[in-house]
This record gives C-alpha cells, sequence and structure tokens, in this order.
C-alpha cells in the first residue's frame, strides 16, 4: 500500500498551516499516549528516524542499561491539531519504535500489530478491517480542574438537550474529528447518565488503532474545554451501565470482503465461521487484553448489557459475539467484550490471532444461541456449552498465561512486561482496603 503523504507534501503543509511545534507520539504497553515534542528546527532530524528518546522512563519499555531509542514517524498518521494556538499550530506523526541498531522494537505494540497483520498476508487475505464504538463519562471539573463524580447531566439513551448536557461537547468534538479526516458515523447520548458514544467508520486494523488513539486525545482536551472530565474508564459507577468498545471485525482479499457468502447459512462465509470459532475458543485466554484494568470485571457482570457468556448469535445481544445484519461489504462479526481502557494495538493483535487460528485450523462454529442468556441458569448454560468470561482481572492472567496462541500474538517482550505489570496492578488492589469493607465490617466486628 502506497504512502498518503510524501515527506514534501508534509513539509508543505507545515509551512501552509503555520506549524510551529511537532509531536512524535508513541503509545505505551497499557495504551497510554505518550510525546516527545520537538521546534520545527529539528523536523529534518525526525523525519530522517534520527531522533532519540530514554526508553527506560516508559512504563513496560526497556532496563535502564538499554535505554536508548529511536522514533520513526509514520508520514500517513501526520495531522494537524485545529485546537491549537493561532500562533503557531502542533502538528503530530504517530510512531514506531526501533532499536539503536534500526531494527523494530519488539516492545511496541504498534510494531507488534503489524507483525500479527504479515501472519494475516501470508494466509491470503490482504486487510483485517475493524469498526469500534468506543464509550465514554463526561464528569465535571471542580474549580481546581479535578474531576468529581458528578455528572452533566440526566439524560438517557439517544436523549436530546435540555437533559443531555453534554451535547454541546459532543457536537465540538464531532467538528474537530471531523477537522481531523475523520469520518463520523453516530453520536449520541448512552444508556447511563453522563454516557456518550461516538462512532467513526471503519478502516484497516493498523489505522483504526491510530485512529482510537487520536480519538481519545480529542474527547479528553475538548471536553476539558468544556470544564468536563472524560474517561473510558470501564465502570465509573455501580449500578448504571459500564463504557465498552465494541469492536466489528471482517477480514478482506483485495475488494471482496470474505466473511460474505449469499449462499451460506445466514449469507456467512466459512471463513466467517472459522474465525469466529477462534474468536470464542480463545475468548476467555484473550481477556486479560481486551479488558485489562481491575476495574474492567466491575462492568463484565450481568444485567448491564456487557456480554459476560462465551457464545454467539445472529441476532441476541446477550453472547459475547454478535453478527449484525448487514450483509455484502458490510458483513462483519462483533465482538462486545472488549472496553475502551485496552490498548488498541494490542486487542486488535490478540483478536486477530484468535480469529486467524480458527481460520487456519479449520474450526467448525457451534450452535448460535439465539435466547436471552441472562435468563439460563448456570446448569441450562453448560448444557449449552456456555462458559462465562473470567470474573477479575487475576483469572483472567491466569487463563492468559495458558494460551500458547494468544502469548505468540503478543510476543515474548510485550506478553512478560504486561503480565508484570499486571499482576503488580492486581496486587494493589488486593492488599488495598475499600470504603466497602470499612462501610460492611467496621461496625459490625
Amino acid at each position: 500500500m502506497g504512502s498518503k503523504f510524501t515527506r514534501e507534501e508534509v513539509v508543505k503543509r507545515i509551512k501552509e498551516e503555520n506549524v510551529k511545534f511537532i509531536r512524535l507520539q508513541f503509545t505505551d504497553l497499557l495504551g497510554t499516549i505518550k510525546n516527545v515534542e520537538i521546534p520545527l528546527s529539528q523536523l529534518d532530524k525526525a523525519l530522517d528516524n534520527q531522533m532519540m528518546f530514554d526508553g527506560s522512563s516508559i512504563e513496560g519499555f526497556v532496563r535502564i542499561e538499554e535505554s536508548d531509542m529511536l522514533l520513526y514517524p509514520d508520514l500517513d498518521t501526520f495531522v494537524v491539531f485545529p485546537w491549537t494556538s493561532e500562533k503557531g499550530k502542533v502538528a503530530r506523526f504517530i510512531c514506531d519504535i526501533y532499536n539503536p541498531d534500526g531494527t523494530p522494537f519488539e516492545g511496541c505494540p504498534r510494531y507488534n500489530l503489524k507483525r500479527n497483520l504479515k501472519k494475516m498476508e501470508k494466509l491470503g487475505f490482504t486487510a483485517f478491517n475493524i469498526g469500534t464504538e468506543p464509550e465514554f463519562f463526561l464528569f465535571k471539573l471542580d474549580e481546581s480542574g479535578e474531576p468529581t463524580m458528578e455528572l452533566n447531566d440526566k439524560g438517557g439513551y439517544f436523549d436530546l438537550a435540555p437533559t443531555d448536557l453534554g451535547e454541546n461537547c459532543r457536537r465540538d468534538i464531532v467538528l474537530e474529528l471531523e477537522e481531523m479526516g475523520f469520518e463520523i458515523e453516530a453520536s449520541h447520548h448512552e444508556v447511563a447518565p453522563g454516557q456518550h458514544e461516538i462512532d467513526f467508520k471503519y478502516s484497516d486494523a493498523l489505522k483504526h488503532a491510530d485512529d482510537i488513539q487520536t480519538f481519545k486525545l480529542v474527547v479528553k482536551t475538548i471536553a476539558r474545554k468544556h470544564g468536563l472530565h472524560a474517561t473510558f474508564m470501564p465502570k465509573p459507577l455501580f449500578g448504571v451501565n459500564g463504557s465498552g468498545m465494541h469492536c466489528n471485525m471482517s477480514l478482506f482479499k483485495g475488494k471482496v470482503n470474505t466473511f460474505f457468502d449469499e449462499n451460506g447459512k445466514l449469507q456467512l462465509s466459512e471463513t466467517a465461521y472459522q474465525f469466529l470459532t477462534g474468536v470464542l475458543k480463545h475468548a476467555r485466554n484473550f481477556t486479560a487484553v481486551t479488558n485489562p484494568t481491575v476495574n474492567s470485571y466491575k462492568r463484565l457482570v450481568p444485567g448491564y448489557e456487557a456480554p459476560v457468556y462465551v457464545a454467539w448469535s445472529g441476532r441476541n445481544r446477550s453472547p459475547l459475539i454478535r453478527v449484525p445484519s448487514s450483509r455484502g461489504l458490510s458483513t462483519r462479526i462483533e465482538v462486545r467484550s472488549v472496553d475502551p481502557a485496552a490498548n488498541p494495538y494490542l486487542a486488535m493483535a490478540v483478536l486477530l490471532a484468535a480469529g486467524l487460528d480458527g481460520v487456519s485450523n479449520k474450526l467448525e462454529a457451534p450452535a448460535p444461541i439465539d435466547r436471552n442468556i441472562y435468563v439460563m441458569d448456570r446448569a441450562e448454560r453448560e448444557k449449552n456449552g456456555i462458559d462465562d468470561l473470567p470474573g477479575t482481572l487475576y483469572d483472567a492472567l491466569q487463563l492468559l498465561k495458558v494460551d500458547e496462541t494468544i502469548v505468540e500474538a503478543l510476543g515474548e517482550h510485550l506478553f512478560e512486561h504486561f503480565l508484570e505489570a499486571k499482576e503488580i496492578e492486581w496486587d494493589m488492589f488486593r492488599t488495598q482496603v475499600h470504603p466497602w469493607e470499612r462501610e460492611q465490617y467496621l461496625q459490625m466486628y
């Protein structure tokens, strides 16, 4: 695939748009966006892939003794931030991380996704297309600019003003995204008060993971301008729906969607069924990656529209995988468990690896579950072969360790550092005394 921008075009646009600073952006192990900001005088050095940074200061990267890393900007990700100052704008490139000897750094989540996409290409597919629906909450900021637990509205699903006070903020977010080249398909209030969703057009996995990171940055930046704090935390409030990031996925060969077969059962192809089965097979084991925080498991409970059961259906929203009704080029499977705290590069890599395992080994799909699984008891679920997703981050990490396909999709460096970081996170949570415990036990005992 040819590049969208040449070096000359980038330099021309920087001059035309009065750009004064360049951000070299990359993503760490936990999905946090990091920036090295450089003045314009350093642009040539950056475009020659000569910009160094200290990798030992970044979560999950490298030890002190191997700390120098290089940033390789991807010209296709060049964008000028519309909201920056008139005196001089800020533009950014998303970068891959390389070792000083010019080899790709295996702890770079973006490079790791590219590595998995090469495996897909060896199987004859040309694109892994993704469309996501990231949800977020808007909370008010206090006088000192810190987030409160006070919601900005009392709206509900698809509500409009005056109950939805987030509408103006959401509209501004959409306008900024459109100015940056996003194709916005829908923007609406979600089920819970203060909860919002903005859907943008699907694209190939690498671009889409980049777009998710840009989307989060824009949402948080514009919310702050409205005196609000946007959070992608999966379950900030007890008793209402959490925030998900449903992933719609399809595999293409050229312009052909390989999931569609006009004569197939439900008009789905063998490839679609095999991919879907691979995802079901590995679902419990990749959950630590797609739902990577202690808090993620407060969302994955029955009763709040979050899927907790490993099953699939053509129409029902209670299982993990749903097949939306569109066919033709839009044929896709939707994995509903993923949440927006996930590092998108790692999440896409494990979803792809799970699906490709199904395709490579021609796995046969189980029967769809077209009933509401939430009303079945455990015995009935077991009879139908329906497993539960892990209930805690600890359980999810135990399952991750034993799945060779998913461990390989992360690669040794990312897997080891991810496991270490998450085991520390679980231990900190496990040993902390929470307000709930004091409420329950302080007076009773």
